[in-house]
């Protein structure tokens, strides 16, 4: 890309920007989403059922209104990703809107000089076939190819709290026909693997309060056993999908329990195994206790080597999850960072009563 192509494009991303708050430059996403399903309303065109909206819709273990989910990833370095290219508006639904916004800016007042020419160039590079390296311009809009393909677009990601990053998806509007890729340059532009890193963003886990005997109150220098209810170890699953005429795509994100990890919440404390991390050891994490084996070593525990005087110890239970996805043309699975859901316990701890006689 030579300067004056860099030029063109930095001024008609600023125009595109300054037309909208949120608008032409940023295909939909809905996220309504729930247990189970999130619905999508990408309104078509009742005439001839073109979707005016690509929406990503997500369902399973998802969170309730379309927040971030609550999983944490072991992986400090990793992140979803912070926008993306989708498909945005047929031809006449594009030409409809852009050519009205385009036309209100160059009414506005003072809209002269380095904007003015950007907003006439951004005019000829719809309608009069104006474009630069890689990227050719298109007539009237492309409508006489309505139906065929759709304009694709900007989407932010809402969760991402870098303004910078979420805006880094900043070239206009682009074609794609239906049943092809878009071009090499955007690669940013949406596919099964960002779906599936937006999937894990969203997952919400089940929160897993861990079992303690004794529970709430234990001893100093007596172990105290931890494991977990069975019932926690059924996988999660959680789907993201993309679906207009002519573009398909989807990723299901799958998470697995793998092992807990305890923090007594004091250093005066002795952890069992010494590493403080219980693995799924026959498809279960720890022993229950049972009556007699107080003073028995359990697989997974604490041993607390002082009170907490009155007051409590936080005892922190992470239980971590090894996180895959599978998807369009990947149906083997692939790794993701491993994710973890952290509960936190008050446990009492007494110094054992002794009997004088």
């Amino acid at each position: 890309m030579n300067r004056r192509t860099a030029g063109v494009c930095c001024s008609l991303s600023i125009v595109i920007a300054a037309l909208t708050t949120g608008g032409v430059a940023h295909a939909d996403e809905d996220i309504r989403n729930g247990q189970g399903s999130a619905e999508t309303d990408a309104g078509k065109d009742s005439q001839n059922g073109i979707y005016a909206a690509a929406q990503i819709r997500y369902t399973g273990a998802v969170a309730k209104g379309g927040g971030k989910g609550n999983v944490t990833s072991s992986d400090v370095t990793w992140a979803p990703p912070p926008c993306w290219y989708a498909p945005y508006l047929g031809a006449k639904d594009f030409k409809k809107k852009m050519s009205k916004e385009l036309k209100d800016a160059m009414a506005a007042p003072g809209m002269a000089g380095h904007a003015g020419q950007a907003l006439d160039q951004m005019q000829r590079h719809y309608e009069d076939d104006y474009g630069w390296t890689d990227t050719p311009g298109y007539k009237d809009y492309n409508v006489e190819k309505d139906g065929k393909g759709m304009f694709w677009a900007a989407v932010e990601n809402p969760d991402e709290p870098d303004i910078l990053k979420r805006s880094s998806c900043s070239d206009i509007p682009f074609w794609v026909d239906n049943g092809e890729a878009p071009p090499p340059r955007y690669a940013e532009a949406i596919k099964p693997e960002m779906l599936a890193a937006l999937a894990y963003q969203r997952m919400q886990l089940p929160e897993t309060k861990v079992s303690l005997a004794p529970d709430g109150t234990t001893k100093v220098n007596l172990p105290t056993w931890a494991w977990l209810n069975k019932a926690v170890f059924d996988e999660v699953e959680a789907t993201a999908t993309v679906d207009v005429p002519g573009f398909h795509i989807e990723a299901t994100t799958t998470a697995r329990p793998k092992s807990l990890t305890l923090n007594p919440g004091t250093d005066d404390a002795t952890m069992i195994p010494a590493s403080g991390e219980c693995p799924i050891v026959d498809g279960k994490i720890g022993e229950p206790y049972a009556k007699g084996k107080s003073k028995e070593t359990p697989p997974c525990g604490i041993i607390y080597n002082r009170s907490s005087e009155g007051a409590t110890f936080p005892l922190r239970a992470a239980l971590t999850w090894e996180i895959s996805w599978t998807g369009t043309d990947q149906t083997r699975p692939v790794g993701m960072p491993d994710g973890t859901i952290e509960v936190v316990q008050e446990i009492a701890v007494e110094e054992v009563q002794s009997i004088n006689r």
